[in-house]
């Protein structure tokens, strides 16, 4: 980078270390930039502040559509701030398959949090790629935390792969259920049991109060036959109202309880240092493939190789041998 575009990232650093909420929308868009000179600067900037991250507990949440996710944040993020709390909420967010934007109203549909100085709301438009997404939220949660923020909260839609590429980003990955009939099930089925480490059944009021119970007790049976994620941690099943905070303040202590028994066991660092290498990992795969991809003749032999998978004349382990092959690596 240029000695003017070096000066320009410090400053930017700089307002963002200090807390600037404009400083913090303007590094956020750099990092999700797509063009090459922002790259080199949002790699500068990661670099730059990352001394002044790793502070904050990090947060997945997770669940079906309809289950009350946003309420739930919403409810349970203005307690965090009655508490002294500073919270960043990034929705990981489907996108629009013509526009490539972000198709959910993160600001209206957590309307406290959003009027809150405490809280910052971004969401996070897929652009189709769970990994650009991946790799995005990761640099995000830095800088929120270089921001000041103390608690980062990602949401992710609770569809397709999402879920797994959250829990693999977060300290605690929390899963919300909805009280009725079949969804213990549902939940088998989608694996979701096995990465989560709190579930809390949402709307556990009224005359849900009593299934909410219930469908505890089916979850609680299930994580029984299924093994334990973490020596220390045996997953929780809680209930609660996200629209009437009931249960809210049990699922913070449960939170920071996770987090304890982690600590003293010497697993929490451990968890966060195998997400850094992952994620190195994840970026080094991207790169390779944006290098074979830049490539004419290499696109189109990836092309055709494709091709030949698909309809069975290639064994992927050639088609990848003579790839690599033709890559000169």
């Amino acid at each position: 980078m240029s000695e003017a575009s070096d000066l320009e990232v410090d400053r930017l650093a700089n307002a963002v270390l200090a807390g600037e909420r404009a400083a913090l929308a303007r590094a956020i868009t750099l990092v999700e930039s797509k063009r090459a000179d922002h790259r080199d600067k949002a790699r500068a900037l990661i670099q730059t502040v990352m001394p002044y991250t790793g502070h904050a507990i990090r947060i997945g949440v997770t669940g079906v559509p309809g289950v009350g996710k946003s309420t739930t944040i919403d409810t349970f993020g203005s307690m965090l701030i009655e508490g002294e709390h500073k919270l960043a909420v990034l929705a990981v967010d489907p996108s629009s398959t013509r526009t490539g934007g972000s198709i959910l109203g993160d600001k209206t549909r957590m309307a406290r949090l959003a009027a809150s100085k405490q809280a910052y709301i971004r969401p996070s438009p897929s652009a189709g790629t769970l990994g650009g997404v991946t790799a995005k939220s990761r640099e995000t949660i830095l800088l929120c935390e270089a921001a000041g923020f103390d608690v980062v909260l990602v949401e992710t839609v609770g569809i397709g792969q999402s879920e797994t590429a959250v829990a693999e980003m977060v300290d605690v990955f929390v899963v919300l259920m909805l009280p009725g009939a079949g969804d213990e099930l549902q939940g088998i089925k989608k694996g979701v049991l096995e990465i989560a480490d709190i579930i809390t059944i949402n709307k556990a009021d009224g005359e849900n109060a009593t299934a909410a119970r219930k469908a505890a007790t089916h979850y609680r049976a299930a994580l029984d036959i299924l093994a334990p994620t973490s020596s220390v941690w045996k997953p929780p099943v809680l209930t609660q109202s996200g629209l009437e905070g009931d249960g809210l303040d049990t699922l913070w202590a449960t939170i920071q309880d996770h987090r304890a028994k982690h600590q003293a066991a010497g697993l929490f660092a451990k968890r966060r240092t195998d997400q850094n290498l992952g994620w190195m990992r994840d970026m080094l795969r991207e790169r390779a493939m944006e290098r074979l991809t830049r490539d004419p003749d290499l696109r189109a032999a990836i092309g055709q190789a494709e091709a030949q998978v698909a309809d069975g004349s290639l064994a992927p382990s050639i088609a990848v041998e003579q790839l690599v092959k033709k890559a000169g690596w």
